[in-house]
């Protein structure tokens, strides 16, 4: 056995090389942008199959496809918005503002009709569930669309 105040290279600290690793930590993981359209597919083909099966009137699954696809591009365009802001984009507040008014409206839009329609308390909560997650994975799929893309253009 040797003593403990002698170190080998066998025990010493191990030191990693700056260069083993050329991954960049900021580029989106395979995992996340699997799990970001997964998300984004479940969420939205979900909502679409509730619609199709729900005993309402026609006009009403509009109103509520219609609240799904202006909430899914009311919230990319926020997200797009802020991240050209952050970039130093040049964003107008107009533009900015009304992102963010059509995504609260979205919001409102599906709060109102789920509190006045007669559906049962599960299928409200399975449509909000729905929505919610369609555009949470929205904003993950384009933020993971927009690094791509950044690290595709500048090859890092």
């Amino acid at each position: 056995m040797e003593p403990l105040n002698q170190k080998t290279e066998e025990h010493g600290p191990i030191v990693k090389k700056q260069n083993d690793d050329p991954r960049n930590p900021f580029k989106p993981t395979a995992a996340f942008v699997g799990a970001s359209w997964f998300a984004l597919l479940t969420g939205t083909v979900g909502y679409c199959i509730g619609l199709w099966n729900a005993s309402m009137e026609l006009n009403e699954k509009g109103y509520y496809f219609t609240i799904l696809l202006f909430g899914l591009f009311a919230v990319i365009s926020v997200q797009k918005s802020v991240r050209d802001r952050t970039e130093g984009l040049v964003v107008t507040d107009l533009y900015y503002g009304l992102s963010w008014f059509a995504t609260i409206a979205a919001l409102v839009l599906l709060t109102v009709g789920l509190w006045n329609a007669d559906l049962a308390l599960s299928e409200k909560g399975f449509y909000a569930m729905a929505f919610s997650l369609s555009i949470f994975s929205a904003i993950a799929v384009q933020k993971n669309t927009r690094d791509a893309k950044m690290f595709e253009d500048k090859d890092l």
